[in-house]
C-alpha cells in the first residue's frame, strides 16, 4: 500500500512538472520579442532566403480574400521582407516601412534620400536596405534608427543578402560590395563591365549575382575574388537561385539558364519568344517557376529545362514568383495578383489591384504579401498570420501529452508486464 501511493505520488509529481515545464516554455515561446528570433515560417529577405530559392514552407492562402491594405506614398517595387510579426518593405517615395504583420498598422518608417526600389534583408535585429540616393542603410528593426550608412558610386537597385555578419549587395557603379554588418566598413567590392542590378545569392562560400555586362558571376565570399563568370547575350538584370549544385538565372538574350554552380559550365537554356526578362526563378521540388516576358509563367524541369506547364497572364511578368504550400504566387501588369497551382499551372485564384504589380510576393506565416504600382501593400489571407512558435509549441505540448499517458500506462501495468 505504502508502495502504491508513493507511486502515484511519483506519477502526479512528474506530471505535474512537465506540464509546468510546457507552460513555461508555451510562455516564452509567444511572448518572444518580435526582434528577437525569426520564426520558422518567416521570409526575412529577397525570394525568402541566401539561395534566393524562393520557396517557404509555410502554409499559405486558398482564397483571394485580403487581410489588410496599407497606402505608401509611392509605387511599392519593393518586395516585402517579413520576420517576427513584422513586415519590412520600400516605397517610391523614398521610405522603408515597418508594418504591423496582422494588422497592416505602421509600426515606423524611415526616409531616405532617394527611391527604395530594393527588398530589405531583415537579420539580427537589423534591416539593411539599398536607396537610389547611392546608400546602403542599416536600421535598428526595432525602431527605424539609423545604425550605419555606406555611400557607393550611384544608385542601389540591388537587394542586400546578409550571410556571416557581411552584407552582399550589387549598385549602378559596376560593383558588388561586402560590409561589415555591424559596421558599414568596406571588406572588399568587385568591379563589374555594367550596373549591377541583380540580387546577390549566397550559398557554399560563394556569391552569385548579375551584371548588365551581360555576364553571371561567382565570387569568393570571403575575399570577392573572381571563381568564374558566364557570357550570356544580354543584360543579367534577374537574380540567381542557387540549389542542388545548380545556378538558375534569366538574361535579356531570350533565355533562361541553368549552370554548373562550382564550373559556371552551361547545364541547359530555355529560350523564349522575347527578351528583357526580370523576373527571378524559384527552385523548389525539383522545378524552376519563373516569369517570362511575354505574359508568361512557366514552370520547368529543374534537370533538364523541358517545359512543364504556362499559364498566360493579361500583361507582361516583372515579379518573381513565390512558391508555398503547392501554390504559385506572382504578380502581372494586368494589375492582378495570380495564385497557380504549382503542379499544373491552374489558376486558383487572382486579385485585381488599382495598378500593375511588379513587386514580387512574399510567403510568411500562412499570409501573401505584395507590393503594388497603385502605392499599396496587400496582405492576403482568411486569417491573421500564425502565431509566432505556434508550430513549436504544438509539439511540445503533444509531446508533454505522450510523457504524461506514458507514466500512467506503465505505472497501472501488473509487473510482470514491465519485464
Amino acid at each position: 500500500m505504502k508502495n502504491q501511493m508513493q507511486n502515484s505520488i511519483k506519477v502526479k509529481t512528474t506530471s505535474l512538472m512537465v506540464l509546468l515545464v510546457s507552460v513555461f516554455l508555451l510562455s516564452a515561446l509567444v511572448g518572444v520579442n518580435k526582434v528577437s528570433a525569426a520564426g520558422p515560417y518567416d521570409w526575412p529577405m529577397f525570394h525568402h532566403d541566401l539561395q534566393h530559392t524562393g520557396y517557404s514552407t509555410s502554409p499559405a492562402p486558398n482564397t483571394n480574400q485580403t487581410l489588410w491594405d496599407y497606402t505608401t506614398g509611392g509605387t511599392v517595387y519593393s518586395s516585402p521582407a517579413v520576420t517576427n510579426g513584422v513586415v519590412y518593405v520600400g516605397s517610391l517615395d523614398n521610405n522603408v516601412y515597418a508594418l504591423d504583420a496582422a494588422t497592416g498598422a505602421l509600426i515606423w518608417n524611415y526616409t531616405t534620400g532617394g527611391d527604395v526600389y530594393p527588398s530589405p534583408a531583415v537579420v539580427d535585429g537589423k534591416v539593411f536596405v539599398g536607396s537610389s540616393d547611392k546608400n546602403v542603410y542599416c536600421l535598428n528593426a526595432a525602431n527605424g534608427a539609423l545604425i550605419w550608412n555606406y555611400t557607393t558610386g550611384n544608385g542601389v537597385g540591388s537587394s542586400p543578402a546578409v550571410s556571416d555578419d557581411r552584407v552582399f549587395v550589387g549598385s549602378d557603379d559596376n560593383n558588388v560590395y561586402c560590409l561589415n554588418a555591424a559596421t558599414g566598413a568596406l571588406i572588399w567590392n568587385y568591379t563589374t563591365g555594367g550596373d549591377v542590378f541583380s540580387n546577390p545569392a549566397v550559398a557554399d562560400g560563394k556569391v552569385y549575382v548579375g551584371s548588365k555586362d551581360d555576364k553571371v558571376y561567382c565570387l569568393n565570399a570571403a575575399d570577392g575574388t573572381l571563381v568564374w563568370n558566364y557570357t550570356t547575350g544580354g543584360d543579367v538584370l534577374t537574380s540567381p537561385a542557387v540549389a542542388n549544385g545548380r545556378v538558375f538565372v534569366g538574361s535579356n538574350d531570350k533565355n533562361f539558364y541553368c549552370l554548373n554552380n562550382a564550373t559556371g559550365a552551361l547545364v541547359w537554356n530555355y529560350t523564349t519568344s522575347v527578351g528583357l526578362m526580370y523576373s527571378s526563378p524559384v527552385a523548389a521540388d525539383d522545378k524552376v517557376y519563373v516569369g517570362f516576358p511575354g505574359s508568361k509563367v512557366c514552370c520547368l524541369n529543374a534537370a533538364d529545362g523541358t517545359l512543364v506547364w504556362n499559364y498566360t497572364t493579361g500583361g507582361f511578368v516583372a515579379s518573381s514568383p513565390a512558391v508555398a504550400d503547392g501554390k504559385v504566387y506572382i504578380g502581372a501588369a494586368d494589375k492582378n495578383v495570380y495564385c497557380l497551382n504549382a503542379a499544373t499551372g491552374a489558376l486558383i485564384w487572382n486579385y485585381i489591384t488599382g495598378s500593375a504589380v511588379e513587386s514580387s510576393p512574399a510567403v510568411a506565416n500562412g499570409v501573401v504579401y505584395i507590393g503594388s504600382d497603385d502605392k499599396k501593400v496587400y496582405a492576403f489571407s482568411a486569417g491573421p498570420p500564425i502565431p509566432e512558435g505556434l508550430t513549436i509549441v504544438v509539439m511540445m505540448l503533444l509531446a508533454t501529452v505522450a510523457v504524461i499517458v506514458s507514466i500512467r500506462y506503465f505505472r497501472k501495468r501488473p509487473k510482470w508486464q514491465n519485464w
